[in-house]
């Protein structure tokens, strides 16, 4: 494999804090190289040095001499003209113009291009063209699964190296043999994909709990003795003394972010009732319908997920259900009960001119309260963050916003369009735990696998004829069928109908998760309810969903087993 770039030593100081801190990387041609970090840790500006559009304050940097890098930043830009203009021609344009679902936007100027429309074509564009080196900043954002495949086949067939920045977890375990995290300044270089750099997090962590706890232990026993120890003497070891009082005294090095995001909050209860469509249709003015005929009801504690490829109405389906659009025809009615919030993709309604603190408190509100500072912090909005004006905030610190602002208004019907773009994965990973255990009804656009298997348990697909289907064996049937592979039994552990042991320990973990929220939920409405006759039914059933959670947690026992 032969030598591409050659980073030794490398650093850069920001105005407050150290970005990079001695950062030593080989770049080798078949290289498939992951970063990760929380939003802010300095994942772009490593990619920026690695392009060579940045120069470090410290350190090296080698590079062959006839290196070609092609670079797709997070806004990418194209250059004037038509989408044709841009890529040119040939069978292999139109194919990956296809795969991306841009194939009948090829005479529409470049301008006028959406932000998901432009990462498709600059995609197209870097791929057509003769690189040595790739390097993708958040390559998945705004695409569709078909253009995720494309996109997969594209890393691993590149004979060149590749860098990438993403949050889609099962792209990165997919495709890459490196992982980089940055953590406030230091980088580890870890080899493997996604779930490698986690067993590696896992060790380090664990080591650290230990390395803390070894030094508390000597520094106790130090002191001990000495203290006994001076009885006998006639001179106080005083240095020694203060010297284990330090030591005790120690603290062991802050979190890189104030505390764990706390998403917790009050959900009111939900009816039997929650969301009916019946033949809902929608159709823009003189434009086609995009949705046609669509029948579906949601009870209490559902998780539905989304999908189906860009254009095809899934926003328009999810702005249907939330009430935000009217149906062109059929009736769509909400629950009594029904306390809906809405996560849009892009900035959604909010006014970029306020500050974090003006959006929290509302129009009817006074900036700056005691109960508004304590729910800022507990979303990483603290100091200055809080008088910040949105425009200003960064992509994942808006989407953190728009999720606090959504979380605020104690919703128990929560709908997510797109949530995961732009958040770190610390912060992902945080939602889904929040999503597994809450107890209300959830409807998710999502196009990250990851992200729809922990938070989903059924899956919907929108049709680009307006039709809206399941689709039978839920996230993992999808997958497959778009990367064109049949589900057989062949090379399955003894599971039943072929089924891989894998998805049956996925499918026991939702059924464990929903069996939870239905206990969590009953329970609520038995310390609610002032009728004994329906705390005595709710306590019947109750009980039944205890049993079932036993039985639920034995099942998955005897798999991971």
């Amino acid at each position: 494999m032969a030598i591409l770039i050659d980073l030794q030593n490398v650093s850069l100081e920001g105005a407050e804090r150290t970005i990079l801190k001695g950062l030593s990387l080989t770049v080798s041609s078949g290289d498939r190289i992951g970063v990760v970090g929380i939003n802010g840790a300095g994942k772009s500006t490593l990619l920026r040095i690695i392009a060579g559009t940045l120069s470090p304050d410290g350190g090296q940097i080698r590079r062959s001499k006839t290196l070609h890098v092609g670079y797709l930043e997070q806004i990418p830009e194209l250059p004037d003209g038509t989408v044709r203009h841009a890529l040119g021609s040939g069978w292999e344009i139109d194919a990956a113009l296809d795969r991306l679902g841009m194939l009948d936007a090829a005479d529409i100027s470049t301008t006028h291009l959406s932000g998901g429309q432009r990462k498709r074509v600059a995609l197209a564009r870097l791929f057509s063209q003769a690189h040595d080196v790739v390097i993708l900043d958040e390559p998945t954002n705004h695409l569709d699964l078909n253009a995720i495949s494309w996109l997969e086949n594209q890393i691993s067939s590149f004979r060149g190296a590749v860098i990438l920045v993403s949050h889609d977890r099962f792209l990165l375990d997919q495709v890459t043999t490196r992982m980089i995290e940055i953590d406030r300044g230091v980088t580890y270089v870890h080899a493997g994909g996604y779930s490698k750099l986690l067993e590696a997090q896992a060790e380090r962590e664990a080591q650290a709990q230990s390395t803390e706890q070894v030094r508390r232990n000597l520094a106790r026993h130090e002191l001990a003795w000495l203290r006994r120890g001076v009885k006998a003497r006639s001179t106080k070891p005083q240095a020694r003394i203060d010297a284990a009082n330090r030591l005790l005294s120690t603290r062991p090095e802050a979190a890189a972010r104030d505390g764990s995001l706390d998403l917790s909050i009050e959900t009111p209860r939900l009816g039997n009732t929650v969301i009916k469509a019946h033949q809902v249709s929608f159709a823009y003015p003189g434009a086609r319908e995009v949705l046609k005929n669509v029948n579906l009801e949601l009870g209490p504690g559902d998780r539905v997920g989304i999908v189906g490829p860009n254009g095809a109405g899934k926003s328009t389906f999810v702005n249907i259900l939330a009430q935000q659009n009217e149906p062109t025809a059929g009736t769509l009615k909400h629950g009594p009960t029904v306390v809906a919030s809405y996560f849009e993709q892009g900035d959604g309604d909010i006014n970029l001119d306020l500050t974090v603190q003006e959006l929290v408190a509302g129009p009817q509100g006074i900036p700056g309260s005691l109960a508004d500072v304590a729910l800022m912090k507990k979303f990483w909005f603290s100091g200055a963050l809080q008088q910040t004006r949105a425009r200003e905030l960064s992509g994942g610190e808006r989407r953190r916003l728009q999720l606090l602002l959504a979380l605020a208004k104690h919703p128990n019907v929560l709908f997510l369009d797109e949530p995961t773009n732009d958040l770190d994965l610390e912060t992902i990973r945080l939602l889904e735990d929040f999503l597994s255990q809450w107890p209300g009804t959830l409807v998710v656009v999502s196009h990250d696998r990851t992200f729809l298997s922990r938070t989903t348990d059924r899956l919907l697909e929108v049709h680009p004829d307006g039709s809206i289907k399941d689709i039978p064996g839920g996230i993992d049937a999808w997958i497959a069928r778009v990367a064109g592979v049949s589900l057989t039994p062949e090379g399955v552990e003894d599971t039943p109908s072929g089924v891989s042991k894998g998805r049956l320990l996925r499918d026991a973990e939702k059924d464990m998760q929903r069996l939870e929220r239905k206990r969590a939920t009953l329970g609520d409405k038995i310390a609610a309810s002032p009728n004994y006759l329906e705390q005595a039914r709710l306590g019947t059933e109750l009980e039944q969903v205890l049993k079932d959670l036993a039985v639920a947690e034995e099942y998955w026992l005897s798999l991971a087993d």
